[in-house]
């Protein structure tokens, strides 16, 4: 678990007109046409590892830091550049502390799929059944569904009441097991089952359901079901905007502005089991060589987890192909398969990839915010870095 919190200098609260600005970009999917899009020079597979790193830190909005771990079973290499807090030149280290954004989502796929193999859930139930308290219209969704993304279900953080919360006071403490209040007079999306739409909502009621399955706190749950049997011992979920050091340093890259510490601007509450996690690189390459290769639970719930929906995309997009299953994403690049999930949140951007027998792993994170909402070109540009990656871990 992380060390607790050395008294140090703690960056000020973002002024109140970029907080605003970045409550929209972390929990929103803006318009194509408000961001600012910029031909991105496409990286050549032939320059090394290290200058594909180099270029996208100088690429224009790109991110101040970048670090990438690959494990191949046998040995494992760090690749990164530049630094993990500007005005200094510590470089980024594996055993940073790091928001991990929507990768949090396999971790509550992790938990809830280990109480369908301790048969504490099933994947057929129903929120009617485990949580009758939620609104009677998104009765017949089921755990599977929300695991994939084909619930239907209101993203709360598209709610605007939730939306001027966090922008009148981006630290507000929210009790997280009331998110889907703010979306509890709404009625579904589409009918469950029918189409694939990403959804935050989703991994909060597959928390809830893991509570109420279990009458255990889901915080527990996760130190129980994944963090212990993984050797996980720098990953947390915080409620507050605390981040244990050593951290790397997010920030708010906007030219022509100058870059903004914002790792500390958000609490964590309003994101709870669908983005709250603070873990580092070589946490997170642990879990995802366990969690892709299928180390928690029976090869029946694994065959289950592994059933795709075809063009699903994880958020942002990861490297190649997208398809999604339980809380896993399917990544098809030219050189071959890989399993995990991505995330974006104000700061940071994540990777987490294993083969699917866990033994080759990828972990790829950058310290600032990069989606088809707001840097598609720059999007563009790190998914054939991702790509180019994967193929050096396979081959």
């Amino acid at each position: 678990m992380p060390t607790a919190p050395s008294p140090r200098r703690r960056p000020p609260l973002v002024p109140r007109t970029r907080a605003s600005c970045l409550v929209a970009l972390c929990l929103i999917l803006l318009s194509p046409a408000v961001a600012g899009a910029t031909t991105q020079p496409r990286p050549h597979p032939h320059d090394s590892l290290q200058q594909q790193l180099e270029q996208l830190v100088r690429a224009p909005g790109g991110p101040p830091g970048v670090i990438a771990v690959l494990q191949d079973g046998r040995s494992s290499r760090v690749v990164r550049a530049g630094v993990a807090e500007l005005g200094t030149a510590r470089r980024p280290e594996p055993h940073d502390h790091m928001r991990i954004a929507s990768t949090a989502k396999a971790f509550s796929g992790a938990v809830a799929l280990s109480l369908v193999d301790r048969r504490y859930l099933r994947l057929d139930d129903t929120l009617r059944e485990r949580l009758p308290g939620l609104p009677r219209a998104w009765g017949s969704v089921t755990l599977r569904q929300l695991l994939n993304h084909t619930s239907g279900l209101p993203d709360y953080t598209e709610d605007p009441t939730f939306l001027a919360t966090l922008s009148a006071n981006p630290r507000h403490h929210f009790d997280s097991r009331r998110l889907l209040d703010y979306v509890a007079d709404r009625p579904l999306r589409f009918p469950a089952g029918t189409r694939y739409q990403y959804s935050n909502s989703d991994n909060i009621a597959v928390a809830l359901m893991a509570e109420a399955a279990t009458r255990v706190p889901y915080e527990r749950l996760l130190d129980e079901l994944v963090y212990r049997p993984l050797d996980l011992r720098r990953t947390s979920l915080p409620q507050g905007y605390r981040l244990p050091v050593p951290y790397l340093h997010g920030y708010d890259v906007t030219p022509p502005a100058p870059p903004e510490d914002i790792s500390e601007a958000l609490s964590m509450s309003g994101v709870w089991a669908s983005g709250g996690i603070v873990s580092t690189p070589a946490d997170m390459t642990r879990f995802v060589r366990g969690y892709a290769g299928g180390r928690l639970y029976d090869h029946r719930v694994v065959r289950e987890q592994r059933r795709w929906i075809p063009g699903g995309a994880s958020e942002p997009a990861g490297p190649g192909r997208n398809d999604a299953g339980l809380a896993i994403f399917r990544y098809t690049t030219r050189c071959g398969v890989v399993l995990g999930h991505t995330g974006n949140t104000p700061g940071y951007t994540q990777l987490i990839a294993a083969t699917p027998d866990g033994r080759r792993s990828l972990t790829f994170s950058t310290t600032t915010q990069i989606n088809q909402a707001m840097k598609p070109g720059l999007l563009a540009r790190l998914r054939v870095v991702q790509e180019n990656f994967v193929c050096a871990l396979l081959r």
